[in-house]
């Protein structure tokens, strides 16, 4: 090997199956670079979590042919299994729903969500679950305060231990953080979800999520360790996805970010909408949104993309489902399992899009027939970028996106006139960590990877 290199920082990305760890220099300059990767088997059942982050390490100096030393490490990881959440609200299409907008949109895995007082087979669900942390809200400001009061009486009797957000009713905060103290229960109280009819606000609420989850990763089997690596912030996967997405939005507009993998296909937007479409909305809609589905991976839960095709469309596309799916594994190594993988991946992308968006929908009563919108109206967005192992490595990936525009509903809000771009580097979930201290140089390193010029 070649003398050392020096590196600013090393950002791992930590999976449930690969550690990768990504180099980077001269963030303080108007030129950062990238400098490369290094790939290795994630050691979470190992019980050491730097075993396999000392692997990537060694991994990325054998690609580089030389030593590397560096300041700082930052991580995003998903390999404990992510951030188990119960969300409870007053009414679902309110405050319910903004809260697991808020949820979703940090990088938690949402398991339950209700709406009105809990009742008892809602708090036996709720110690099923076993959350990692427990959303409370319900109420817009100065409104209903009794159901946010009486939920966080129930959730303090169930001794859970586990944080207890209250992002509800400013009017009762004081006395459900009592509620809950009053039990020896952490509880975290910041602004209201939905403070406002047609209002939504959960940026606060997000910040606090990606703070319990850094507090709960370092704590999780085979990740205790972490700390003697990682020294800056630890981000989840999909949360990461969506700071860059932010960012992103930030500097050239109105985004979608379609992230494909083995166990899921997330989608992320940031976009206000159009003016053409907000009279016709009827509740709002976050201007960053993540929806995950969690049955459209193209390894782990492949089969049920396989069950999506339309009659023939394999036959079409010359592929034996049940032939493919008996020797089916996470990296194809022959050209049918390559087409296979591009099949699957396409109606990935096509569903999860058609799940994410909104739509128009025309309701008729005594006064005639009347429109109004719902969902997210991605009308105005201008980029649709591809992450995730499939859309980055693929041929065709940049076709299969513009076409899953096309060939759906004209009643679903969908953009008309936008470019495709490709995360080639495949490194938007890192570089989303890394702009929490280096913004400027993180945007400089987004828009290289993905060959975006400027108009």
């Amino acid at each position: 090997m070649s003398d050392c290199i020096s590196a600013d920082v090393l950002v791992a990305e930590i999976g449930s199956t690969t550690t990768v760890v990504n180099a980077f220099a001269g963030l303080a300059t108007p030129a950062p670079r990238f400098l490369g990767q290094g790939v290795a088997p994630t050691s979470v059942q190992e019980g050491d979590v730097t075993i396999g982050l000392q692997g990537a390490v060694e991994d990325l100096e054998r690609n580089l042919k030389s030593k590397v030393k560096w300041q700082r490490m930052l991580a995003t990881s998903s390999a404990a299994g992510g951030l188990r959440m119960t969300v409870h609200g007053l009414a679902h299409d309110m405050t319910a729903r903004a809260a697991r907008e808020a949820a979703l949109g940090a990088g938690a895995i949402v398991k339950m969500v209700t709406a009105g007082e809990l009742q008892a087979y809602d708090l036996d669900q709720i110690k099923k679950i076993n959350p990692n942390i427990i959303l409370l809200a319900g109420g817009v400001d100065y409104g209903e305060r009794n159901t946010a009061i009486a939920n966080a009486k129930k959730i303090a009797e169930l001794g859970l231990n586990v944080p207890i957000v209250y992002a509800g009713n400013v009017a009762c905060r004081d006395e459900v953080v009592g509620i809950i103290q009053a039990r020896n229960q952490r509880v975290i109280a910041v602004e209201n979800v939905y403070p406002r009819i047609d209002e939504l606000n959960i940026e606060p609420t997000r910040g606090v999520i990606q703070q319990v989850f850094e507090e709960h990763i370092v704590h999780a089997p085979g990740m205790e360790r972490i700390r003697e690596m990682v020294h800056g912030a630890i981000m989840p996967t999909p949360g990461a996805v969506m700071q860059a997405a932010q960012v992103l939005y930030r500097a050239i507009g109105d985004v979608v970010v379609l992230d494909v993998g083995g166990a899921t296909t997330d989608v992320h937007s940031v976009t206000p909408g159009s003016d053409e479409m907000v009279r016709f909305m009827v509740s709002p809609e976050p201007l960053a949104k993540r929806t995950v589905e969690g049955d459209l991976g193209v390894y782990v839960n492949v089969r049920h993309v396989a069950d999506l095709l339309r009659p023939g469309e394999a036959d079409r596309a010359g592929i034996d489902v049940g032939d493919t799916l008996s020797s089916w594994q996470p990296i194809p190594t022959t050209a049918k399992q390559f087409d296979a993988l591009h099949l699957f991946t396409k109606k990935a992308v096509e569903t999860a899009l058609d799940r994410h968006s909104g739509r128009l929908k025309h309701l008729y009563g005594p006064g005639g027939r009347m429109t109004i919108a719902q969902g997210k109206d991605l009308t105005s967005v201008k980029w649709v970028i591809g992450t995730g192992g499939p859309l980055t490595k693929l041929p065709g990936a940049m076709e299969m996106l513009k076409n899953a525009f096309r060939i759906t509903a004209k009643l679903e809000l969908f953009p008309k006139l936008f470019t495709v771009l490709i995360d080639h580097d495949y490194n938007l979930g890192v570089l989303g960590v890394l702009s929490q201290e280096h913004e400027t140089a993180a945007l400089a390193l987004m828009k290289h990877s993905l060959n975006y010029k400027e108009v």
